[in-house]
């Protein structure tokens, strides 16, 4: 995991568990750059979506965490730029098989959906996770690539 640096960002209702994160990151020595929010003041999560993507897009970061109240939005704004594959998980298994299957690149959470244990276990396995590669997945990514490429 030493090789990855995770951009994390967050909403207003992704505050409290973004900062639980990132005190795991620093526990565990892994490279972050937080990209805010700072605070519960309401705020517009494409906003810090689109902070986090640009700076996977730029190999500046390798992976993302995004937060906010359900993880819905910030997977879908995150999942409007190229190259992201955005999961919104609440499990552990989940958010192990995006990794293992989809490649995904962005952990998307809900601060209101999940508490910090189950969000903290599937960050861990988000990001000790590799892709399996080979034939289907492979395949199913490069799909996925190519129905971006058509937009």
């Amino acid at each position: 995991m030493s090789a990855l640096k995770i951009a994390v960002g967050c909403d207003h209702g992704g505050y409290e568990l973004k900062k639980e994160i990132l005190a795991y990151l620093e526990k565990e020595g892994i490279a972050y750059t937080d990209f805010g929010c700072d605070s519960t003041e309401s705020v517009n999560y494409p906003v810090y979506a689109s902070k986090v993507c640009k700076s996977i897009q730029s190999g500046e970061c390798t992976r993302g965490i995004l937060v906010c109240g359900t993880g819905i939005g910030m997977s879908m704004a995150a999942n409007k730029h190229k190259g992201i594959r955005a999961a919104c998980c609440s499990d552990t298994f989940s958010a192990r098989m995006t990794r293992m299957h989809n490649d995904a690149n962005v952990l998307c959470l809900g601060g209101r959906v999940v508490g910090a244990g189950l969000a903290l276990d599937m960050v861990k396995l988000f990001l000790e996770t590799e892709f399996e590669g080979g034939g289907r997945h492979t395949e199913r990514v490069a799909l996925l690539e190519a129905i971006e490429n058509e937009q």
